[in-house]
C-alpha cells in the first residue's frame, strides 16, 4: 500500500503525513509541481525527525508516476465520488492518491483511477483536512488488509 499526494500545497498537511507513513511504514509519493520547497522549514517542523524513516519518492509530473507505478489499483479520494470509503475493498498493493488542498484532484487524473471514495460529510461542509482524510481512508485500508503495525514491532 502506497500513498500518492498530487500536487500538494501545505507544507504541514505533507509533513503530517509523512510522520504518518513513517509511523506506520507506508511509502509515500508527491507528484510535482508541490506548493513548497522540500526543505521548507514547515514541512520539516510537521514530519518532526520521521523524515529518514519515510520511504519518499517525488515524481515530476503524473504522467511519469503513471509509467513507472508497479502496485495495483490507484483509488484516490474525491468529494465528488459515489463509493464511501467505507465501501471500498482494499488489497495491500493498492495505491491511495490523494488532491491538492485547494483544488482537489483534477478530472483527468479522476479518470484514470480504478476507483473513487469519498468520506461523507454534512452537506454544510465542503471537505476535510487533507492530512485528515488520508488518515481516515487509510486506516480503513490497513484495517481491511490486516496491515496495521503491531505495537513494537
Amino acid at each position: 500500500m502506497e500513498i500518492i499526494l498530487y500536487e500538494p500545497e501545505i507544507p504541514p498537511n505533507t509533513g503530517n503525513i509523512a510522520r504518518f507513513c513513517a509511523g506506520l511504514d507506508i511509502p509515500l509519493n508527491l507528484i510535482e509541481p508541490l506548493g513548497f520547497k522540500i526543505d521548507d522549514k514547515h514541512l520539516k517542523r510537521a514530519g518532526l525527525d520521521y523524515w529518514p524513516h519515510v520511504s519518499l519518492k517525488i515524481w515530476p509530473d503524473w504522467p511519469t508516476f503513471l509509467r513507472n507505478w508497479r502496485g495495483g489499483r490507484l483509488i484516490g479520494s474525491s468529494a465528488k465520488a459515489m463509493t464511501l470509503y467505507t465501501d471500498m475493498r482494499m488489497t495491500a498493493a493498492d495505491g491511495l492518491v490523494f488532491g491538492p488542498e485547494t483544488r482537489g484532484l483534477p478530472e483527468f487524473v479522476r479518470a484514470g483511477l480504478d476507483l473513487l471514495v469519498r468520506v461523507p460529510l454534512r452537506p454544510a461542509v465542503r471537505s476535510l483536512n487533507l492530512a485528515t482524510t488520508v488518515g481516515i481512508v487509510t486506516g480503513e485500508a490497513l484495517r481491511q488488509t490486516g496491515l496495521w503495525p503491531r505495537e513494537g514491532a
